[in-house]
């Protein structure tokens, strides 16, 4: 099939491009358009007017700023999987950009992108809600920051007004040097929409003790979650914390099935995977010792 007729515009600026999608609520927005473009050509979108922002600079690039890392919205997923500044203070995007579909789809999609369209099986909102990112929109009032976990609401829905615009993704830094990430997911192959995904971070003391962690689902419900893995700080993350741990976070998980996987399918594995991907970064942030001590 072929897409409906639609207008094209590339607006000049940022503001320009809010201004439009504010005047027309049959406007989208497009930049990489791994999403969109897909569903232009069956039909299932039919947007009066595509407004074009993949080359505003204010959208683009990655840079620090103070305990954090801001990402532009329209920053090529290839891109941050091989920048240097996300795999040192951003370790658990550099972890999972690698499963974001295939290279071909990560060259052209954006990181903005895939926060917009809010798939509860995608990796780089999962690591958002993981972490505890703000997405910052530009509005009509001026720029605002929401937290992940407030601004995805549900499959494919966010809370993003009529006339704003994701501009950047801000992930926080982790002060600890000692920095472990695990992730692990279950799909009919690699690279496809994950049945269920966990991904964990977790920060060691001198003496091998958890002193921060964070512990994610996705694929499970209708969007990612974050688990309370609280318990396990002060804990030396041994298999029977991580076992006691997993399971009481994970008591009263809501999982939905479907034509690929049973909801007690993806809550059994949604234990395992958390399990595992904890053991990983426990792990991970030993061996920083073990580097550090050469």
């Amino acid at each position: 099939m072929k897409p409906a007729a639609f207008d094209y515009v590339r607006p000049a600026s940022l503001a320009e491009a809010c201004a439009l999608l504010s005047a027309d609520e049959d406007a989208r927005l497009i930049a990489g358009g791994q999403t969109l473009v897909p569903m232009l050509a069956m039909r299932l979108a039919r947007p009066a007017r595509l407004i074009d922002i993949l080359r505003l600079p204010e959208l683009a690039g990655i840079r620090a700023e103070a305990g954090a890392i801001l990402v532009g919205a329209t920053t090529r997923q290839a891109l941050a999987e091989r920048d240097p500044v996300i795999r040192a203070s951003v370790p658990m995007l550099a972890r999972v950009l690698p499963w974001v579909g295939h290279p071909p789809t990560r060259n052209r999609g954006t990181v903005g992108g895939s926060i917009a369209n809010a798939d509860p099986s995608a990796e780089i909102p999962l690591v958002a809600v993981t972490l505890g990112a703000e997405i910052m929109l530009a509005t009509a009032e001026g720029p605002i920051a929401v937290a992940a976990h407030d601004f995805i609401v549900g499959p494919m829905q966010t809370t993003i007004g009529q006339g704003d615009c994701i501009s950047a993704i801000r992930f926080p830094v982790w002060p600890q040097q000692r920095i472990g990430v695990g992730f692990f997911e279950v799909s009919a192959r690699r690279s496809d929409f994950a049945f269920v995904a966990a991904v964990a971070q977790v920060a060691l003391d001198e003496e091998d003790r958890c002193i921060d962690v964070a512990l994610g689902l996705g694929g499970v419900g209708d969007r990612p979650l974050r688990l309370d893995a609280s318990p396990l700080i002060g804990s030396r993350l041994d298999a029977a914390s991580l076992s006691d741990a997993v399971n009481a976070a994970s008591h009263e998980l809501e999982a939905t099935g479907d034509l690929h996987a049973s909801a007690a399918y993806r809550r059994r594995v949604a234990v395992t995977l958390c399990i595992r991907a904890l053991e990983q970064a426990r792990a991970d942030a030993a061996a920083k010792r073990a580097e550090g001590l050469r």
